[in-house]
């Protein structure tokens, strides 16, 4: 059995050590457990460990964890989300996280009207226009944003990435000091119901060179549960 709780003090430590070298404080970082393919039993000793956000990829397996998880944590879907998932996306997670088209961000909005409350999210950015991967090419990210910041019902606090996968993190350096330069870039706007304060960048393998760079949030699996069992 992982210990849960362990590992997640050691990623604390690493955090903080990270932020220092930054010149940031360690308070400024938030962990996210990346609970994909995770046991209901594993994804609640992390939130007993004193862990506050949850990430899914899935709605459907987030749904299952839901109904039997009553302790309390937010919430967040990082994984592709499908427009017509949108509904019950809206009803689960606290932060739609892999926001990347106008069709998905009318289909929130729609949602959060429906419902009567302002559904949060991230953009996604595909950094490096990788066909594999979901998320905007950054050439239309602006455009996105000011088609959201005239919706009601959708705020958009911050940005998401999940970078090429490289042997050695130092290479993947540039890609987070990119999410971070465009999300300076962007907040010159002032666009209305765009806050973009929040930087969701960093894994398991990356996290502290992310955290140099400029990362509020770090989306962490492996390191916190030990290898996915599928």
């Amino acid at each position: 059995m992982v210990d849960v709780a362990a590992n997640y003090r050691a990623i604390q430590g690493r955090i903080a050590e990270a932020a220092l070298r930054s010149s940031r404080e360690p308070g400024e970082i938030k962990l996210l457990a990346a609970a994909k393919s995770q046991s209901i039993e594993a994804t609640r000793a992390a939130i007993a460990a004193g862990i506050k956000l949850i990430g899914e990829n899935y709605v459907q397996e987030a749904q299952d964890k839901r109904r039997a998880i009553s302790e309390t944590a937010e919430w967040h879907m990082i994984g592709h989300l499908q427009r017509n998932k949108a509904k019950v996306a809206v009803e689960l997670f606290g932060v739609i996280e892999s926001l990347d088209s106008v069709a998905l961000a009318r289909e929130l909005a729609k949602e959060g009207r429906k419902k009567g409350k302002n559904v949060r999210a991230f953009v996604e950015v595909n950094l490096a226009g990788e066909e594999s991967k979901s998320g905007l090419v950054k050439d239309k990210l602006l455009d996105l944003l000011k088609t959201i910041s005239e919706l009601s019902n959708l705020t958009v606090e911050g940005l998401m990435a999940v970078p090429p996968f490289k042997q050695n993190p130092e290479e993947v350096r540039p890609y987070f000091r990119e999410l971070r330069e465009l999300q300076l870039k962007l907040q010159e706007h002032r666009l209305p119901n765009i806050g973009l304060k929040e930087l969701s960048m960093g894994m398991t393998h990356d996290y502290t060179v992310a955290i140099e760079e400029g990362a509020t949030i770090v989306r962490i699996g492996t390191a916190l549960f030990g290898p996915r069992k599928t």
